[in-house]
């Protein structure tokens, strides 16, 4: 009589603490799929708390998972383009302006997408990772850049990183979760970017 005790309250315990710890997005391995790489960070930001990373990605699901996309018009396509291209060539005289411009840039046309407004950074931030998981890194890599004190190669870098998210939201490409499908074999599914490099061999640098 005991032991059918302590059996039925050890599954009762095992069941009421599984319920606890699912999260509104999925189970583990749904959450995993969905944020790629944005997992595992958001797992380490919170000092390895499985559960606590998967509560916070779960709640990003839950308040962004339903955003959809905008359209943009074809001549606001271009226009954008136009700019980033520009902001590009600009970074060999002025990296951290270009960086700054890029950083707006993307604030601005993340909102035309139907994003939240880029004031609330963190909140930007995190409906695009619900969507766009595995380009999501770049753009904060630049925006801490832009914010910050660092080298020439970090912000060249940082305008590597988050060129992946400007084609994606540019470009109308799908979600994360059709993404990594569709990756290259550079691992962000897109073409590195280089156009400064013949600037840069007049200067002796490459």
């Amino acid at each position: 009589m005991i032991i059918a005790l302590v059996v039925v309250i050890a599954a009762a315990l095992f069941f009421i603490e599984r319920a606890r710890t699912r999260t509104p997005g999925g189970g583990r391995r749904n959450l995993q799929r969905r944020f790629g790489p944005e997992y595992q960070r958001t797992v380490v930001r919170h000092n390895d708390d499985v559960k606590a990373a998967e509560r916070e990605l779960g709640e990003r699901v839950k308040q962004h998972g339903s955003l959809q996309e905008q359209p943009l018009p074809p001549e606001v396509r271009e226009h954008y383009a136009a700019q980033w291209a520009v902001i590009q060539e600009q970074f060999v005289e002025s990296p951290h302006k270009a960086v700054t411009e890029a950083d707006t840039l993307l604030v601005r046309l993340a909102q035309d997408r139907g994003y939240p407004d880029g004031e609330q950074f963190e909140e930007q931030l995190a409906a695009l990772s619900v969507h766009h998981a595995h380009y999501v890194h770049g753009y904060r890599t630049l925006h801490t850049a832009a914010r910050g004190q660092v080298g020439t190669e970090e912000m060249r870098e940082a305008m590597i990183a988050a060129r992946s998210l400007f084609e994606a939201l540019v470009t109308e490409q799908p979600s994360s979760a059709d993404q990594r499908d569709q990756e290259s074999s550079d691992g962000r599914g897109h073409t590195s970017w280089t156009p400064y490099r013949r600037h840069a061999k007049g200067s002796g640098t490459s």
